[in-house]
């Protein structure tokens, strides 16, 4: 039926050979001779609930095979299933499940949660609650790790902003050293450039490695396993090499449709049309803003299927857009929660620490320079704050992207079924 792991259990059960070998025909024919020949009724294991049943909710055996194993795997119905709690069929037994238009109905069954999440499809808010619980129960792993990458790269970038010469007072107007020549202000945008690319680079690798170790725990957690900081790593390490060419490629696919977007109004501006192009340009960029945009949100679930299918590069991207297609708003909304979730973090560490350097160091007068924002105390409390801010929110990112993974593999494969057996074979 389709090509995706963990659409149907990987055996037949055998109630399943019996509904392909026998039809109500079948069972008819047995029921009839049963009763000429004097033979005692033979009853079904599960009976259906009380209640009217129409022609249409009997479909072939094979129909919503997923949805029966996922109320095989979640309940196990004790005697009188569907009956009074005698077992006689017939007779309504109490009723556990809601009510709808006065008619009884099939209780919902209790969904499994052997781990931080139900093994069900989940809400937005539960999706961000899996990843807290996570980050809580897990807490050595996961700050173990979010620690250790936030620290060594927010340490080697406060040294590369404090050595490398960014060009920044080259650019200042009131510095009174603004370059005179085209050549000096290619010269100091080229050292500004320089310092971004190299805390771009540091910031990639330490989203690599946090992604990738953080995504092995929360599937742990999932299901309820312990998992430290070094399994995690003996887990993930076969696969950082192309988890470092998806995190390469996506954005710079991203960032080739907004140089496609805006190059026609560049070219437009250097021709002499220079209203015309920056209208063209600003166009062009909100257009590569929408298109980026989308694209973003239809590869954002590669990382986690890279990690927990161990595929390629362009294998996960192209199951992340089949799990997306169809949701895409959706997954758009959680992910916007995610970044604003992260944002604000980020917000409140800055903000502590500013005002632990107000406090400590007062304010600055008017006459303030560059270079008194650029010494060593000031960004060391500018790393200390980035510190806390990638420490608390690496993990409810990544956190996040992992469960919406999830949820999405059990909306459209019953990936619970495989998950509730998973755990059941733990105990």
């Amino acid at each position: 039926m389709t090509d995706s792991p963990g659409r149907t259990s990987p055996g037949s059960s055998p109630s399943d050979e019996t509904d392909k070998a026998t039809g109500p025909a079948d069972e008819a024919d047995k029921a009839g001779k049963a009763d000429q020949e004097g033979l005692p009724a033979q009853w079904a294991q599960e009976q259906p609930p009380p209640g009217d049943w129409s022609a249409s909710a009997q479909g072939p055996p094979r129909q919503r095979r997923g949805t029966r194993e996922r109320a095989r795997a979640q309940t196990d119905p004790g005697p009188g299933h569907g009956g009074a709690p005698g077992g006689v069929p017939g007779q309504p037994g109490p009723q556990t499940g809601w009510q709808q238009a006065g008619r009884p109905q099939w209780g919902r069954p209790q969904a499994p949660q052997p781990g931080v999440i139900p093994l069900r499809p989940l809400q937005a808010g539960e999706i961000v609650e899996g990843a807290v619980r996570t980050m809580r129960i897990h807490w050595r792993a996961v700050l173990g790790i979010s620690l250790t990458v936030a620290i060594g790269t927010q340490a080697v970038a406060t040294v590369v902003d404090r050595l490398w010469d960014r060009g920044t007072p080259d650019l200042d107007p009131l510095g009174g050293a603004t370059p005179e020549t085209p050549q000096e202000l290619v010269e100091a945008i080229g050292n500004g450039m320089g310092g971004i690319g190299v805390a771009w680079l540091l910031s990639l690798v330490g989203s690599i490695t946090a992604a990738a170790l953080l995504t092995v725990i929360v599937s742990r957690a999932v299901l309820g396993r312990p998992v430290t900081a070094r399994e995690a790593w003996r887990s993930a390490r076969p696969q950082l090499g192309r988890m470092a060419g998806l995190m390469v490629l996506v954005p710079m696919l991203l960032i080739g449709v907004f140089a496609v977007g805006i190059v026609w109004g560049l070219l437009v501006a250097a021709a002499g049309a220079e209203r015309a192009g920056m209208s063209l340009t600003a166009l062009g960029g909100l257009a590569a803003m929408v298109v980026a945009t989308w694209l973003w949100i239809r590869y954002s679930l590669a990382a986690p299927a890279l990690m927990l299918e161990k595929q390629g590069v362009a294998a996960a991207m192209r199951r992340s857009a089949k799990l997306v297609r169809g949701a895409w708003w959706r997954v758009f909304g959680i992910q916007l929660i995610s970044i604003l979730i992260t944002a604000l973090v980020g917000l409140m560490a800055q903000a502590v620490v500013l005002v632990f350097d107000v406090f400590v160091h007062g304010t600055g007068g008017q006459g303030q320079s560059v270079a008194d924002a650029t010494d060593w105390a000031s960004l060391i409390e500018i790393g200390i704050a980035a510190v806390v801010s990638s420490a608390l929110t690496l993990p409810v990112a990544a956190g996040m992207t992992a469960l919406l993974y999830m949820d999405q593999r059990i909306r459209r494969e019953s990936l619970d079924v495989e998950l509730v057996r998973s755990a059941g074979e733990d105990k």
